[in-house]
């Protein structure tokens, strides 16, 4: 397992949700991935991504005006 960071910020919907699914292409089963953005509609967008994607979500949460996702990869990723 390896944890990976997604700065997203600054970017506009629906750019955070293609970015984390662009990253989670490149990751193996059970690898962690933090998310960082600044689009409010990716607090509720990534996460039914990862629902319907298999991926888990770890926590989502703002922080200092930030959305913070953590997504498990599941199966369905490039690596495995």
């Amino acid at each position: 397992m390896h944890r990976h960071q997604l700065d997203a910020r600054n970017m506009l919907c629906p750019m955070p949700v293609i970015r984390t699914q662009n990253r989670m292409a490149t990751l193996s089963a059970g690898d962690i991935l933090e998310v960082r953005c600044t689009d409010p509609g990716a607090l509720r967008d990534i996460p039914s991504w990862c629902r319907i994607n298999g991926h888990e979500v770890l926590d989502s949460r703002t922080e200092d005006g930030e959305v913070v996702v953590i997504i498990r990869a599941g199966h369905q990723v490039g690596g495995s």
